[in-house]
């Protein structure tokens, strides 16, 4: 299945008290790298949403998370003092406003901007509610999230199938040098015999012609070449239609189109399939750009 790895959704909505806002952005990435930034009184949440996010259909990508929860109801929650770190934090304050003499503006308002001197409890019962106040929003995003990267995924497979028909009408021409190329092979060299020989009575023979033209036809032939490009075509629909991620499979299968095609080139006897490979490697390399955004 294609699917982007470059997506952005957004998503807010006030569920259960709270007003609850969920950002879902990606980038490529080779494998899955997924992070979660959520507010800090449901940062128990982080491994759930990260599961959460994997069990949606979600396999590669760098993917970044935000949650932010505003309570819009405080029943419950208790906010104590960390005693021993806020001392410890006023200490290192006030180190370096004498290390450095710098003006004395410390205070109540500054030292509170510091939230890790405060310990944030809220009523265990309320946990399983939580997730799924923080869930409703976060499938929200992920609908659209997951719509872009769909929709994105298939304005790439139909720029890479046209650039693979592109390829498929070189790979023909090519197949029809080759054949004209043996034929053509045999005619110069025995028009090269003949003009060698015209002024003495030494007869031309035939099967000896036929043997050079045999070599030099089995030097040039590329049918096996064509044949695994023709089955890597087949390749490529397979996994089109595969319910499965796509993008390394079509990363493996076009570097064995490539090692074919670039076989091909060390046999190629005439300008214009050498051109005609050139091409084919032109394209390969503008579908190996794409298959980097494919999950």
């Amino acid at each position: 299945m294609f699917k982007s790895m470059t997506a952005f959704a957004r998503a807010r909505k006030t569920v259960g008290g709270k007003d609850i806002t969920a950002e879902i952005k990606s980038v490529n990435n080779r494998y899955l790298d997924c992070n979660v930034k959520i507010s800090r009184l449901y940062s128990f949440l982080e491994d759930k949403i990260k599961q959460y996010i994997q069990a949606n259909g979600i396999s590669r990508g760098k993917v970044e998370i935000y949650v932010n929860v505003d309570l819009l109801e405080q029943e419950g929650i208790e906010i104590n003092l960390d005693t021993a770190y806020a001392q410890s934090y006023i200490n290192a304050l006030y180190k370096l406003r004498d290390t450095f003499g710098l003006a004395d503006d410390i205070t109540v308002c500054k030292i509170a901007s510091n939230r890790d001197i405060f310990n944030v409890k809220k009523p265990e019962d309320d946990i399983e509610g939580d997730w799924q106040d923080i869930k409703e929003v976060i499938d929200m995003a992920l609908a659209d999230f997951l719509e872009r990267r769909r929709v994105e995924g298939e304005n790439l497979l139909r720029n890479i199938r046209e650039k693979i028909e592109n390829i498929k009408c070189y790979v023909a021409k090519i197949a029809e040098n080759s054949e004209c190329d043996t034929k053509a092979y045999a005619r110069k060299l025995e028009e090269r015999i003949t003009k060698f020989l015209d002024d003495s009575s030494i007869q031309i023979d035939e099967q000896r012609i036929l043997t050079e033209v045999a070599i030099f036809a089995d030097k040039i032939a590329i049918d096996e070449e064509l044949v695994r490009l023709d089955s890597h075509f087949g390749a490529f629909e397979e996994i089109v239609a595969s319910n499965e991620p796509a993008g390394r499979k079509l990363d493996f299968l076009l570097q064995e189109m490539n090692r074919e095609t670039n076989t091909i080139g060390s046999k190629a006897s005439n300008a214009d399939t050498a051109h005609l490979v050139v091409n084919i490697k032109n394209e390969l390399e503008k579908i190996r750009e794409q298959i980097q955004n494919i999950e």
